[in-house]
């Protein structure tokens, strides 16, 4: 709980709190210390007026606050307006804290040694006083209540009292100036802990302190500990206890409040609701700033190891340094001390930054643990009205301590590391120009699992160098086996740091790799990723597999004459030739079927349909050269055709609405037509292998839609299937 203490001082006497009060701000400040730091303010500059009035405005209202402060934003909150008769005049005074504090500005009572201070005693504020918070300089001017009208933070009371009886084992007497003594009674009226010269002084055994009781001070301990809890009176109505919340201004109030005040038309709620309500809200707040904090401690762990680490990869390097110095004799003697001192400048630079970074979380780790012990010690309390008055403050705290939290924050400012390699080659002649030089091969690059992903048979796999490697890169390779464990080969060699492969086999495992060069050679390779591409499934009807692929039409390839829509399913044409447009996948392994509907059919025109090379004709029939192996049908028969050369006529058209269906299975090595779910005439092609896109070609006429990712037709049976199941 030491961390706590700070949360437990007061910013002006920089002791622990005495009797605190809330100010508007939600800052807290002892009562006694209020007073020191009045200022008295001009009648000209009072809104006194504007209160009685009958305005029904609040002081405590953030935005009056604003109207009324006296200070810019930028003031220290402190001084004295010049030539005014009431004004301090006598310098001021500092705190621990380093807060200026102004002396009274009203002259004390002569003191009372037979009495002790009665609630409702205190001297009268003098009129047109204002006060300003230490820690905000929010400035207010106060009204005929004066500090009166400010809550007493009683549930900060209690634990600070709590606390002190934690670390001291003797409990001290309260009414000693300077260094108190050891107590030895308290007054269970008074609620005090005298010493005996105190007790002499303020409590003496005669008139109404008589019949006051004087207990032990463990004893009396005890009897605070169970006393019970205090009833909280409402600032305004003294007379009154607080029973309701106001949620829109946000503290709590009394009947009359509602009744006769401005929370008359405000929503309030019960008091023992919004407790617990506001205490579930810290303890979730605090939850997230517990894991902020356990990540703190385990990243400093982090950064004292790296500490080590430096330590011992300083003396390593030194050592060599010294050992590459030592062969090169006279020549490089006096270049070796200069070598030393940059590599001990490195060395201690690095250890600067990191102890630096050390010392920057701890503080602000022991700030937010000083925080949490001080929340969870505010939620023990069982005042509510106390509790709330400074739930919504400490839920704030605690949010804006967390987000100081932030991404960044838990992540080295230096790398361990020295990247830097002495060469020793250079000719005699050349020994004054001996610098460090880079020697060293980059670092593995580490894939981006992320964004690495497969489409179809496509692949894009992307990566980047370990964070903090200094080492420059002047490229990449990226390797792909055969997607059957076969060897790896290269497919890609350059400087970017994304690459998507293409014409990859369906349903099947790649493994892949990357590694980075540079001018003294080439680094590791990354960890290997398995990849896979679309898979098989099931057909309808059938105990075979077919592999099942979802493409579109490919923009990018397709003649500039053809018109697409429909997110690249749907094409059409703005020209009375034929003009072909393929796939955007490629299939080189397995069964597929894919189908294309009529949209539109006029004028009997004779599209085709069926598969072809990359390197396909498109600005003629799908067919007449040897890349493409097609169907062309008009609305009466079909013929297939490859090479120009026409074969198998069969009766049979189609029409607006019809369908046309596909199948390639690369185990047969055969391509097969349907219309209307019925095969158009014998098997189309034989002898297929290799890379193959799904194709057509059409004119202004036609309209079609493509439907991908469908299932094998249920009266077709693939031919051999691999020991996997997949189709081969």
């Amino acid at each position: 709980m030491d961390e706590m203490e700070e949360e437990l001082k007061c910013p002006v006497c920089g002791s622990f709190f005495r009797e605190p009060i809330i100010l508007p701000c939600s800052h807290n400040i002892c009562q006694a210390c209020a007073r020191n730091i009045l200022v008295q303010t001009p009648d000209a500059e009072s809104p006194q007026s504007s209160r009685a009035s009958g305005s029904g405005v609040s002081d405590y209202d953030y935005l009056d606050l604003d109207k009324m402060s006296l200070y810019s934003e930028a003031d220290s909150g402190y001084g004295s307006y010049g030539g005014f008769v009431s004004a301090p005049t006598t310098p001021c005074q500092k705190s621990p804290n380093g807060v200026r504090v102004f002396p009274p500005t009203v002259p004390q009572p002569p003191p009372q040694h037979h009495l002790l201070p009665q609630p409702g005693s205190l001297p009268q504020i003098p009129r047109n006083s204002c006060i300003t918070c230490p820690q905000c300089h929010r400035s207010l001017i106060l009204d005929e209540r004066g500090l009166r009208g400010f809550p007493k933070n009683r549930v900060l009371e209690g634990v600070v009292d709590r606390y002190q009886q934690s670390k001291a084992a003797a409990l001290k007497c309260q009414l000693c100036e300077k260094s108190p003594k050891e107590a030895s009674v308290m007054c269970e009226q008074c609620d005090v802990f005298y010493c005996d010269p105190c007790r002499l002084r303020c409590h003496p055994p005669r008139g109404p302190l008589a019949k006051h009781r004087l207990v032990p001070p463990a004893q009396g301990r005890i009897s605070r500990r169970t006393s019970p809890r205090k009833i909280s009176t409402c600032t305004e109505h003294e007379l009154e206890n607080l029973s309701m919340y106001c949620v829109q201004c946000k503290t709590p109030v009394c009947y009359q409040c509602l009744e006769e005040g401005k929370h008359g038309t405000h929503e309030v709620k019960a008091l023992g609701a919004m407790w617990k309500l506001h205490k579930g809200q810290l303890s979730q707040a605090l939850t997230g700033l517990s894991d902020r904090a356990s990540e703190a401690k385990e990243f400093l762990v982090q950064l004292r190891n790296m500490v080590q680490h430096i330590q011992e990869n300083g003396v390593e390097f030194e050592a060599c340094l010294v050992a590459q110095c030592d062969a090169l004799i006279d020549a490089l003697n006096r270049r070796k001390a200069q070598l030393l001192s940059r590599v001990n400048k490195e060395h201690e630079h690095k250890l600067k930054v990191v102890r630096d970074q050390i010392s920057h979380c701890t503080v602000k780790l022991r700030q937010t643990t000083g925080l949490m012990e001080y929340c969870l010690e505010v939620i023990k309390e069982n005042d509510p009205s106390g509790f709330l008055q400074i739930s919504d403050a400490l839920i704030r705290r605690v949010h804006m301590t967390e987000s100081q939290w932030g991404k960044g924050t838990l992540t080295p400012r230096m790398n361990s590391d020295f990247d830097l390699t002495l060469d020793s080659g250079p000719l005699l002649q050349t020994i004054h120009q001996l610098d460090f030089v880079q020697l060293k091969v980059p670092a593995a690059p580490m894939l981006q699992l992320e964004e690495c992903c497969t489409q179809n048979n496509s692949a894009t796999l992307s990566w980047k160098q370990p964070p903090l490697s200094t080492i420059t890169v002047d490229g990449y390779i990226l390797e792909l086996d055969d997607g059957n464990g076969g060897p790896f080969r290269e497919v890609y060699v350059g400087t970017e740091t994304i690459c998507t492969v293409d014409g990859l086999h369906f349903n099947s495992k790649y493994k892949a790799r990357v590694k980075a060069f540079n001018a003294s050679g080439v680094g590791q390779y990354s960890k290997t990723l398995i990849m896979q591409t679309s898979e098989s499934t099931l057909s309808t009807g059938s105990s075979s597999l077919c592999t099942v692929a979802w493409f579109t039409f490919d923009p990018a390839s397709a003649h500039p004459d053809i018109i697409f829509s429909n997110d690249n399913l749907t094409v059409s044409c703005n020209s009375y030739d034929d003009r072909v447009v393929m796939g955007n996948s490629a299939f080189s392994r397995g069964v597929h079927y894919w189908e294309m509907t009529i949209d539109r059919y006029d004028n009997h025109p004779d599209p085709a349909f069926g598969i072809a090379r990359g390197d396909v004709l498109k600005d003629v029939m799908l067919g007449k050269d040897d890349k493409a192996w097609a169907m062309y049908v008009d609305n009466n028969r079909s013929w297939f055709m490859h090479n120009n050369s026409h074969t198998n006529r069969t009766d049979g058209g189609i029409s607006k609405g019809a369908t046309i269906g596909m199948l390639l299975d690369f185990s047969r090595r055969i391509l097969i037509f349907l219309i209307n779910d019925e095969q158009q005439g014998p098997v189309a092609f034989e002898g297929l292998e290799g890379v193959y896109y799904p194709a057509i070609s059409l004119n202004r006429n036609v309209q079609v839609t493509l439907h991908t990712g469908l299932p094998i037709p249920d009266f077709y049976t693939p031919g051999d299937a691999d020991p996997n199941g997949s189709v081969c």
